[in-house]
């Protein structure tokens, strides 16, 4: 367990005890303690300690508690004084740093767990079995949220994601690498749909503020811990997907892919065959950067000629002519709704079989 711990007990208790006191190992080495420039020196009586057959000893002027689990020592600790009453704090001390070690042991246990679920690395029969060892609900809602962000060296994305979902028994963040997080939110069992895209929203917004680029993938919710798998793989579906045929989204749903889903399940033969078959060679490759452009805003404003000119600031006419000239070099006349879904649908197969070189 992180010695941060240990000295965050440590820090809540300095109220209450005026001597020095702290937790070290059986070297002598000092893990936590109220006067923090003490941490990481040695105090010389450890040995002196270890030797003593009872667990409470006062050598020097200091008391010392050695604390078991299991036969083993786990720790010692240590107060700078012979007071009577020492006893009574070092238990109360040792009971809450077991406590904590306890605690904290068992949510690392669950967050390994969960993650063998999503990567595939534990058996779908033992899965049941051992969530009721580690004391997780079976049958609640659950979704997974898979964030991936920048590579950043002063920002650790699970941080401010476990401070956005402190719940430690019902929701869980597991770091995969350095630039994918996953979230695994448990849900009410009444639960909407917009409440997930407002989960969603809340990290990008939250990650933003700190200056990191974000893409959130959501999974589809689920109510078995057995399938936790499944959402986490939708998610990182949705990211893959979103990242082909828009970019520029930040949230991406897999119950949500549109068009995208059917195209990226379609074999690149049949998707090249559908270009050569729509336009003449060399055409759409002709399309320069502002045709593009004026086209995307003519499919956002629904085909419509006035408020496309309006919003790209030209006159009509102007537009008017360039939607000739796309005809005239495609064959596609896009104020027609057939040729406009053929070019549409046509866009995104191009970006599909781009992608698929990058990866190659």
């Amino acid at each position: 367990m992180s010695v941060k711990l240990y000295q965050s007990l440590i820090n809540q208790v300095k109220g209450i005890i005026d001597d020095e006191f702290g937790i070290m190992d059986d070297t002598g080495l000092i893990w936590a303690c109220s006067n923090e420039k003490a941490n990481g020196q040695n105090n010389p009586l450890a040995a002196e300690v270890m030797k003593a057959k009872e667990p409470f000893v006062v050598i020097d002027g200091q008391s010392f508690l050695k604390v078991y689990i299991k036969s083993k020592l786990e720790f010692i600790a240590f107060i700078k004084s012979q007071d009577k009453e020492n006893y009574k704090y070092l238990s109360l001390i040792s009971i809450n740093a077991i406590n904590l070690k306890n605690y904290y042991e068992e949510k690392y246990d669950k967050l390994n767990f969960l993650k063998g679920i999503i990567m595939d690395n534990i058996l779908p029969g033992d899965i049941t079995l051992r969530a009721k060892e580690l004391h997780l609900a079976n049958n609640v809602k659950r979704v997974v949220f898979l964030i991936n962000t920048e590579k950043s060296k002063d920002i650790y994305t699970h941080e401010i994601i476990e401070g956005l979902f402190p719940s430690k028994n019902k929701d869980f963040v597991i770091v995969l690498d350095d630039e994918n997080t996953v979230l695994i939110k448990e849900l009410k069992q009444d639960f909407e749909q917009k409440e997930i895209s407002k989960i969603a929203k809340i990290i990008i917004d939250t990650l933003s503020s700190e200056l990191v680029k974000a893409k959130v993938g959501v999974g589809t919710v689920v109510d078995n811990i057995k399938d936790i798998g499944r959402s986490y793989k939708e998610a990182e579906m949705a990211l893959l997907i979103g990242g082909i045929f828009d970019d520029d989204k930040q949230v991406n749903d897999y119950n949500k892919l549109g068009i995208g889903r059917l195209i990226y399940q379609l074999p690149t033969t049949s998707c090249t065959l559908f270009l050569n078959e729509v336009f003449k060679e060399g055409s759409f490759e002709s399309l320069d950067q502002e045709t593009m452009f004026t086209i995307q805003k003519f499919f956002e404003n629904n085909l419509n000629v006035s408020e496309t000119s309006r919003q790209l600031y030209i006159h009509r006419n102007t537009l008017v002519y360039r939607l000739d000239k796309i005809q005239k070099v495609t064959g596609l006349d896009l104020r027609m709704f057939d040729d406009a879904i053929i070019f549409k649908v046509a866009m995104l197969v191009k970006k599909y079989l781009d992608s698929d070189k990058r990866f190659m």
